[in-house]
């Protein structure tokens, strides 16, 4: 059944480490997934990715915002969230801080673990549509 939140039932794949598969669109029309750390803020319901200034996914939301992204419960491939939605602000507010947070779940470590050349940005994901 579709809706526009994310269920509380699978608010539990936000603390684990999830992979997305996040899908954005290119200047030629054609599609671009890559694997992503995700995260949800259930009060903005909000899908967060955390980028680059610069990459491809980023610069592809700036032209337009419409993006898909699944999941797969690491515990069970046959569980998984769909959600088609649309990046409706992308900002450097607290992006650092949160590639830590990330980084933790992800990794182990307290701190993002690559070098970032430009800045962090977050893409907050309103959902349109999950499944």
């Amino acid at each position: 059944m579709a809706s526009t939140t994310i269920p509380e039932a699978f608010y539990d794949l936000f603390e684990k480490r999830t992979f997305a598969h996040f899908a954005t669109v290119t200047d030629d029309g054609s599609p671009h997934v890559t694997p992503v750390w995700i995260d949800y803020d259930s009060e903005s319901n909000r899908l967060l990715v955390n980028t680059e200034r610069g990459r491809r996914k980023e610069r592809n939301v700036v032209a337009n915002p419409s993006v898909g992204l699944s999941m797969v419960d690491p515990d069970d491939p046959y569980r998984y969230l769909s959600v088609i939605g649309e990046v409706d602000e992308i900002t450097t507010d607290g992006a650092r801080e949160h590639a830590d947070v990330l980084a933790g779940r992800y990794t182990g470590t307290a701190e993002y673990p690559s070098e970032i050349r430009t800045e962090r940005v977050l893409l907050e994901i309103r959902p349109v549509e999950v499944l």
